[in-house]
């Protein structure tokens, strides 16, 4: 009767299209590489190394394009200047290695998913998507629950949003308001694209549960990201009449979302993290000469902010991706990184030649970096690997594109 079942069970699998047994062991360990950085027990950087070293096994000749170069570059000039101001911090130890661990993992990703088929891989990533949003929502429900949900209808403050996260309530995600915010954002728009790359269609279902979740986060971040890339493809994938309604929609909300999720009337205040960045920003190029063209040294921008920022609210970096990469690599990590990004760019043109899709989904992910990440983080390298996945597994064509619910 057991087998029976099992058996019903894989047939309908096969029926939608998926088929279990046919999955290799480096699609799994890519799946499983995503959910991983999720996990509050940091297991990532060995999951990810061993996923590494299964595309390395799986990918018949390797190549180093130019972005490549470029990234080792920026990686080895990271390292240098890790040595060269080592002073047995754990957490800087831990950082570096998390770094390169980080670079290893996109090269060789980028590199097995571009000599493959991937269809069956982005069937895969879709049901490891829906897990990891699924308890992702029973963890903010359970964040609100805890406050008896009297932040549903949005917050006043950067500092009342962060009542939120609980850390004893923790159990998925990240246990930060900006980074839980960013990494839905940086996860949760590849998952909305997978039905315009498998189907040429746009899920509104998809977006709508992302947004939820960006919104229920009670982070800026992801609500920024998710309205430049959702509001490029609903634009783009229209007819006449869907853009007029587009445009009533955005004036209708337009007050609240300034007032409740923008919290506009906060941005430049001290005790708001968008005032916060503003003042980091303003000593960086206040003291631009302070600054040795070779950088003051690998994660040694609190340092900086401690000594020439108006206040120092603790945190690790400087809250823009390029100008971290100049404060604490110098010319060097500035340029390498740009350049790493310029050519990754590139290539993803030359592979899928689709103007609008590659602008669709770099325009969200610079607005990030301009306002959050280091540099360094993992949420970055995922998502570049995730949206040249789905960039060249087929071409979207978006004069044909349809609106579905699901």
């Amino acid at each position: 009767m057991e087998e029976n079942l099992d058996k019903r069970q894989y047939d309908n699998l096969r029926t939608f299209g998926f088929d279990i047994g046919a999955v290799r062991p480096s699609e799994i360990l890519f799946c499983f590489a995503i959910l991983s950085v999720f996990i509050p027990i940091k297991i990532y950087p060995v999951v990810f190394l061993v996923s590494a070293l299964a595309f390395y096994f799986d990918t018949a000749k390797l190549d180093f394009p130019k972005w490549s170069i470029f990234l080792t570059v920026f990686g080895l000039f990271a390292l240098i200047s890790f040595i060269a101001v080592y002073d047995t911090e754990t957490s800087r130890l831990t950082n570096i290695i998390k770094l390169l661990v980080n670079f290893v993992f996109l090269y060789f990703a980028v590199t097995w998913i571009s000599r493959r088929d991937n269809q069956r891989l982005i069937k895969s990533l879709d049901l490891i998507l829906h897990l990891i949003f699924i308890l992702v929502f029973l963890q903010l429900l359970y964040y609100h629950q805890a406050l008896d949900f009297r932040l549903i209808g949005g917050s006043t403050s950067s500092g009342q949003a962060s009542m939120l996260y609980n850390k004893d309530l923790y159990i998925w995600g990240v246990d930060d308001k900006n980074m839980f915010g960013a990494r839905i954002a940086m996860i949760g728009f590849p998952y909305i694209l997978i039905p315009l790359v498998q189907k040429n269609r746009v899920a509104i279902l998809r977006i709508i549960f992302i947004f939820g979740l960006g919104y229920l986060s009670m982070s800026r971040t992801p609500i920024v990201a998710l309205i430049i890339g959702c509001g490029y493809l609903l634009w783009i994938s229209s007819h006449n009449w869907m853009r007029i309604a587009m445009i009533v929609f955005v004036v209708a909300a337009f007050p609240f979302v300034l007032q409740k999720i923008i919290r506009i009337d906060q941005l430049t205040s001290s005790n708001d993290g968008m005032g916060t960045r503003l003042v980091y920003w303003k000593a960086f190029f206040q003291n631009l000469r302070e600054i040795p063209i070779w950088g003051i040294g690998f994660e040694k921008a609190p340092e900086f902010m401690q000594q020439y920022s108006e206040f120092y609210r603790g945190e690790p970096h400087i809250h823009n991706t390029f100008l971290n990469s100049y404060l604490e690599l110098g010319i060097v990590g500035l340029l390498s990184f740009a350049s790493f990004l310029f050519y990754f760019v590139q290539a993803c043109f030359k592979k899928m030649a689709n103007t609008h899709f590659w602008i669709m989904v770099f325009l969200p992910l610079i607005a990030i970096m301009m306002i959050l990440y280091s540099g360094y983080d993992n949420d970055i390298i995922l998502y570049l690997a995730l949206v040249y996945l789905l960039g060249t597994s087929g071409s979207v064509n978006f004069k044909e594109t349809k609106l579905s619910l699901i």
